[in-house]
């Protein structure tokens, strides 16, 4: 079966979750520079990121097809305090942003992106997220597990990171990555 949307992300916790969702896809990779700009508060930096790789997806398959087909961007955001908690650099960089959200509430942004040549949406989902008090000793056992290397805010819900997880008020796939109702709601718009 032919492609109904194209997923402008490497990730694997999006295509289960786009997979999860019953389309058919095929995944573009795009090169989109993830780089905060001072001006930008947390949401407008997780909404242009998320536009940026749709509309670079979008320019990949303008030079190879003809036929529409949308193209699904989305970026992930952890933020405490007004700090953006981005994938950490080394064991330091994980340490500090997981005893930063120790003990306490946080938010997840996910801004989902469908776009074609005409046409561009975008939704963000905001999710409040409570962590319990980490140990030292949990953070190092955490980091050597590997899981939180290529995560924002060095933890995923959905691995082991979610033992840390006390509650959450909003949606718990928007954390791991993508908000399935709302990227279902956007996609209907396209489909």
């Amino acid at each position: 079966m032919e492609a109904q949307v194209f997923l402008a992300s490497g990730s694997p916790r999006r295509k289960e979750l786009l997979t999860q969702l019953g389309y058919q896809f095929d995944v573009l990779s795009v090169d989109v520079e993830e780089i905060h700009q001072e001006h930008e508060t947390a949401l407008m930096y997780v909404e242009r990121l998320s536009k940026d790789k749709a509309q670079a997806g979008v320019k990949a398959i303008e030079k190879t097809k003809s036929k529409y087909t949308p193209v699904l961007g989305s970026d992930t955001i952890v933020v405490i305090d007004g700090v953006i908690l981005e994938k950490p650099k080394d064991f330091e960089d994980a340490k500090r942003m997981l005893l930063a959200l120790s003990g306490r509430q946080h938010q997840v942004m996910t801004a989902v992106t469908i776009a074609t040549p005409e046409k561009i949406r975008t939704k963000t989902v905001i999710t409040q997220v409570w962590f319990k008090t980490l140990s030292e000793q949990e953070i190092e056992q955490y980091w050597e597990s590997g899981e939180p290397c290529d995560k924002a805010g060095s933890y995923g819900i959905q691995g082991s990171g979610g033992r840390f997880v006390s509650r959450i008020d909003g949606s718990y796939h928007a954390v791991m990555g993508l908000p399935l109702m709302e990227t279902d709601q956007l996609l209907h718009q396209f489909l």
